[in-house]
């Protein structure tokens, strides 16, 4: 019997011209928009099934691109095809159709025809892949699983930093979908390249771009999107500062845990999560310092993603580090050699944060900033400066006067408020949204993760006065797919 060890298994490259991949991605649209909602669901579910098989032979290759753990990467393995299925779940429900119809009723004044509404596909969509989660903001993420629910082809623009797993990743989902005999064209890759992803958002077979990165590149391809002499909807999420707030009493009630769960948050991952915590607003507080000193000092070296995203960490860390009124709580150290960094903490007051606005942008990677104010007016002050976030949160006793206004201000800019936790978790559900006011994406009334992501990659059609065999079957009179209708302005 042998017990030799199986050879790596081997992928095709699947990359092809941006031109080519978009008139790939044009022609499977009009097929793919007409697949009943259940088979579309059937495609995805492929998909998931193959991602999951593959995923021994996938992670290695991650390992050597990202730098990151098997453990890391065969949990991230499995919520990337968490997030297929959600779609899959999603899209069986029909509920994403919003089908909504008012019967004519010539006895109203004026008389009123027969309009029915529901969502339609919006055609090809680009999307582009992040550096930080190899699998599940990558070229087959949440981007990717709900364009492809919504009926749009996908064409998907890696991440320099994982280039050969995106190339694995989408030869397995293709192979996936052949077998399924999905349209062909409905999921392909382009190459990742700067100027591959600029002719991509150009081409104008392209009719939405999605996006996770940095607020430069992300801006910058927003531009080109508005830009062109048809105008494309740009969904970009670019990262965030996501502030927590600490009251008084929660402070004294509950410092040790406060620090240990503050420094596991922003330090989770070398800081490479766009909700990494990075501004710790806390009343002035010597042994709140202290504490956070100490829990730093033995904080592990941790790898950076790419030398790319190393050498922007060390240039956002020195901005602040260089900024006269911040103070050095924890200063972490670079080892070249393994391009591994250990976390820094600086220490601001409020009102000096307020007239430096600098240090509330993001900073990607291990480094947060202590927020110290001397009192409620100092506080909401702050508040009222911050920029819009992805996340923000409170750490209090829960009967503090001041947690009216304090959650109050933390709503107007975020996109997800969250008490007596910490926010780098991004949960794959119904109810999650991950999205937030400018800065921290383009479109704030969107989410890039959830069930309501597929809401980007659609658009609303009403059809007046259609003969019934002639409109979508989730408008006619019968309901053949039995999804839920809002009739008359009543649900069923």
């Amino acid at each position: 019997m042998s017990t030799a060890t199986p050879a790596p298994r081997t992928f095709v490259d699947p990359t092809m011209l941006v031109d080519d991949a978009c008139a790939a991605a044009l022609q499977a649209s009009a097929r793919l928009a007409l697949l009943a909602p259940a088979r579309r669901a059937d495609l995805l579910d492929a998909i998931a099934a193959a991602l999951d098989a593959a995923g021994p032979d996938l992670v290695p290759i991650a390992m050597a691109e990202s730098r990151l753990t098997q453990v890391r990467l065969t949990g991230e393995v499995g919520r990337a095809s968490g997030q297929l299925r959600l779609m899959a779940n999603v899209i069986r429900q029909g509920a994403y159709l919003g089908v909504t119809i008012d019967e004519a009723d010539a006895n109203l004044t004026p008389p009123r025809p027969d309009l029915r509404r529901m969502m339609i596909p919006l055609g090809p969509v680009a999307v582009f892949a992040a550096s930080n989660f190899p699998f599940a903001f990558s070229v087959l993420g949440n981007d990717t699983a709900a364009a492809l629910a919504a009926g749009c082809p996908v064409v998907a623009k890696p991440n320099p930093g994982h280039p050969r797993l995106s190339q694995a990743v989408i030869a397995v989902a293709q192979g996936a979908l052949a077998q399924a005999n999905a349209p062909k064209g409905m999921l392909t890759l382009i190459d990742s390249s700067l100027q591959a992803g600029i002719d991509l958002v150009r081409d104008d077979r392209i009719e939405a771009v999605g996006f996770t990165g940095s607020q430069r590149g992300g801006l910058a391809l927003a531009k080109i999107a508005a830009d062109r002499p048809r105008p494309i909807p740009f969904f970009g999420e670019l990262g965030s500062i996501n502030p927590i707030v600490v009251t008084a009493e929660a402070l004294v009630a509950r410092r040790s845990s406060i620090v240990e769960g503050f420094i596991g948050s922003f330090t989770l991952g070398a800081g490479q999560f766009c909700t990494k915590p990075g501004l710790l607003i806390a009343p002035v507080d010597s042994e709140l310092r202290e504490a956070l000193r100490t829990g730093l000092a033995q904080a592990p070296d941790q790898a950076m993603l790419t030398d790319n995203i190393r050498d922007a960490f060390h240039h956002g860390l020195s901005l602040v580090a260089d900024t006269a009124v911040v103070t050095p709580i924890h200063v972490g150290h670079h080892v070249p050699e393994t391009n591994t960094v250990t976390p820094s903490l600086y220490a601001v007051s409020a009102t000096d944060i307020v007239q430096h606005p600098h240090l509330l942008d993001e900073c990607f990677g291990p480094t947060a900033l202590l927020v110290e104010y001397a009192g409620e007016d100092d506080l909401r002050v702050l508040l009222e400066a911050l920029p819009g976030v992805l996340a923000a949160g409170v750490q209090a006793q829960g009967d503090e006067s001041m947690l009216p206004v304090v959650l109050s201000e933390l709503t107007a800019r975020a996109g997800r408020v969250i008490f007596n936790e910490w926010p780098t978790g991004v949960a794959v559900t119904w109810a999650m949204q991950h999205g937030g006011p400018f800065p921290a994406a383009t479109r704030p009334e969107s989410t890039s993760v959830g069930a309501y992501a597929i809401d980007r990659f659609m658009r609303a059609v009403t059809w007046q006065s259609i003969p019934d065999a002639l409109l979508p079957q989730p408008l006619q009179h019968a309901n053949p797919l039995q999804v839920p209708r809002r009739v008359n302005g009543v649900q069923h």
